[in-house]
């Protein structure tokens, strides 16, 4: 067979208008037959000399005239399409600055190092269940995140694979679920009052870790006894908030309301526009850096509590959140929970969901303040 370089042409596809190259293949009989192979969309290659670029670095011109090759798209192709279409800079639906290096981690380092230069329509079940599940048994992986490695591998293949391939999604994580004493014994521990409206106002608030650093002073709503949440810190800046349904309010009693206010007057950075929990070190022009807040003061201040933390095992704001919503299950109502806690799924939260920011809410909240510190303010 001569050497064919083929030829370029735009076709439409379900994520857009893209390059494919046009070759010709002999067939076992003789005759000739068209065949192309995927380029890249074509507003990632606007010009035809950008496609033809994708074709050498891809290495096309060898693969269409080697005979022998199968022409068939491999999975890594397919992953990195899915990358570039789901999760790049003109996707849809855009993905949150956290979600895209976790999604970009299980693609590259587990899907296509173990399937990357399979024919993606090749791949067997059994195969891949075996597969999964050594990831859990040899690699030591959560079954949540193996479920998730094979829902990524489910939106990837058209001919999907992992569609009769079963996985366990139940986490076996459990969190750890401190009492109200114990929160209270935490707070007397530290001297930092930057410290402690910190980890007052997650405790009374199940706010997120990323949702309290992201907080200005704008965002108390002192008048109207509820905090706006509208955002989340996260990777050095603002971003969306996790859910839609976190985009809203919540409580704002008046046991916290005051502590807050006390705060308020003592902070150096007390603006509208200035963060309720600065970094004093970066001079207030960005917030408190969590994690080392948690290694230095939060996880030392709870083990002298007496709280339970074995060496590697995970403890910090969020844990704060998980003791309210236990702690208020079994006394309020369990829509009042959701509407605090703002979970999205109705299965999150006993199946029901609503957004409430309602009085009831903010009563819920006052009696796990008033457990907290039933005088009103910590001695």
């Amino acid at each position: 067979m001569s050497y064919q370089r083929g030829a370029l042409r735009k076709v439409h596809r379900k994520a857009g208008e893209m390059w494919v190259l046009r070759y010709r293949l002999t067939q076992p009989d003789g005759r000739r037959s068209e065949h192309t192979l995927p380029i890249g969309l074509s507003q990632d290659f606007p010009k035809e000399k950008d496609a033809w670029r994708e074709v050498d670095r891809l290495g096309l011109l060898v693969r269409i005239n080697d005979e022998s090759t199968d022409t068939r798209i491999r999975f890594n192709a397919l992953a990195e399409h899915y990358l570039k279409a789901d999760f790049g800079t003109d996707a849809i639906r855009p993905k949150s600055v956290n979600t895209i290096p976790i999604v970009e981690h299980y693609v590259r380092d587990y899907l296509t190092a173990r399937w990357g230069m399979e024919v993606a329509e090749d791949i067997k079940p059994l195969e891949l269940q075996r597969w999964l599940k050594s990831l859990h048994d040899d690699a030591g992986l959560a079954w949540t995140t193996i479920s998730k490695i094979r829902g990524i591998l489910h939106e990837c293949v058209s001919t999907n694979p992992a569609l009769h391939v079963e996985t366990r999604s139940k986490t076996s994580y459990r969190a750890i679920v401190i009492t109200p004493a114990q929160t209270l014994s935490i707070l007397k521990s530290l001297t930092s009052a930057l410290h402690f409206a910190l980890v007052l106002t997650c405790a009374a608030t199940a706010l997120r870790s990323s949702e309290m650093l992201s907080l200005r002073w704008a965002d108390i709503l002192w008048e109207e006894g509820k905090i706006r949440v509208s955002k989340r810190w996260a990777k050095g800046e603002d971003g969306e908030t996790k859910t839609e349904a976190s985009d809203g309010y919540v409580p704002l009693h008046r046991v916290l309301a005051e502590h807050l206010r006390e705060w308020h007057a003592h902070t150096p950075y007390a603006m509208a526009t200035d963060f309720v929990f600065p970094s004093i070190r970066e001079q207030g022009r960005k917030p408190l850096y969590s994690s080392k807040f948690v290694a230095d003061y939060l996880r030392p201040a709870a083990i002298k509590a007496g709280v339970s933390i074995a060496d590697g095992q995970r403890f910090g704001l969020h844990n704060l959140r998980h003791s309210l919503s236990n702690w208020l299950v079994n006394k309020v109502e369990p829509k009042t929970v959701q509407g605090i806690l703002r979970h999205s799924k109705t299965q999150t939260t006993l199946d029901l969901y609503t957004q409430d920011d309602s009085d009831e809410a903010r009563a819920a909240q006052g009696q796990f303040l008033e457990a907290l510190m039933p005088s009103g303010a910590i001695q």
